[in-house]
């Protein structure tokens, strides 16, 4: 009932302009303020993060994170609604080209992400590309949840694949000769019986995903970055940045590494705009390779 009455409240509330929902975001961040929610988790990130910065400094950025955060949610809420004009009018995209390029050499394209800016919208590339638009996604484990966000995430006719049949599902378009891009996150907590590797990422030894790196290598498909900056409330830019142009002629890690350090870079230029909220760094290496 829970769920049924959650989804309501978002299905409806997603109809209002976005003005209207930032109101009611300001409001949000107020209850999310003297709740004191996931404030420990991000400060001790931020912290360890940025050793560098003064605890005014890391207050400060913390403060922009939970504003940008509740931002996150009702933008996210307004896919219910927005149209193709309205997303065409409030994502601006740069640098298309790169993906062209590759498109017309007959080459599929690996879009490696983070959890920066609003990466809810980012399946709106679709909309402006020539090739097929697809993203990796994890399945939630409420399954009416799961089905709600896979609807506003394949809104704009991009695939979407689960971990399980990414695999599958990509050699299925590739037997139609259609060519594609797919966005892979790549800032998730492996699950402790998947971790491989260990390496530094904004000054913690981190357990990384290898999932990019090893499609891409397989699939032989050039790596590229897709940064989503906050312009302001309710406006982003998609800019392509080229990372790997022959992924079978890297030694191993080296995509894994590439992309990790590109992303540390922009998170290190607007902090606030990353995803402080999660316990990221909960896993260990010794604990991990203990039990393996």
């Amino acid at each position: 009932m829970g769920v049924k009455i959650g989804l309501l409240f978002i299905k409806l509330i997603g109809h209002l302009p976005l003005w209207g929902l930032f109101i009611i975001s300001d409001c949000f961040y107020f209850l999310i303020r003297i709740s004191g929610y996931r404030r420990k988790v991000v400060m001790n990130n931020l912290r360890n993060s940025f050793p560098e910065k003064s605890e005014h400094e890391l207050k400060r950025i913390a403060t922009k994170f939970f504003h940008h955060l509740c931002d996150l949610f009702f933008e996210t809420f307004k896919l219910v609604s927005m149209t193709e004009a309205q997303m065409k009018e409030h994502v601006q995209v740069e640098n298309l080209e790169l993906l062209d390029e590759y498109f017309d050499q007959g080459k599929d394209v690996i879009a490696v992400l983070g959890h920066y800016g609003n990466w809810e919208w980012i399946p709106s590339i679709n909309l402006f590309i020539k090739a097929q638009g697809c993203e990796i996604y994890h399945v939630l484990r409420s399954e009416a949840y799961d089905k709600f966000m896979l609807g506003l995430r394949s809104k704009w006719g991009t695939l979407n694949f689960s971990m399980k049949t990414s695999y599958r599902s990509v050699y299925k378009l590739r037997m139609q000769n259609k060519r594609f891009v797919i966005g892979v996150i790549s800032d998730q907590t492996p699950a402790r019986n998947k971790i491989q590797y260990f390496s530094d990422f904004l000054n913690q030894d981190t357990p990384l995903h290898l999932g990019a790196e090893k499609m891409a290598v397989k699939l032989d498909c050039p790596v590229v970055f897709f940064r989503f900056d906050k312009i302001k409330r309710g406006y982003y830019k998609l800019k392509v940045e080229p990372l790997v142009e022959n992924p079978r002629e890297t030694k191993e890690y080296e995509i894994t590494n590439l992309h990790t350090k590109h992303l540390e870079n922009i998170i290190k230029e607007k902090p606030e705009f990353w995803l402080w909220s999660h316990k990221r760094w909960k896993r260990k290496r010794e604990d991990v390779f203990k039990l393996k």
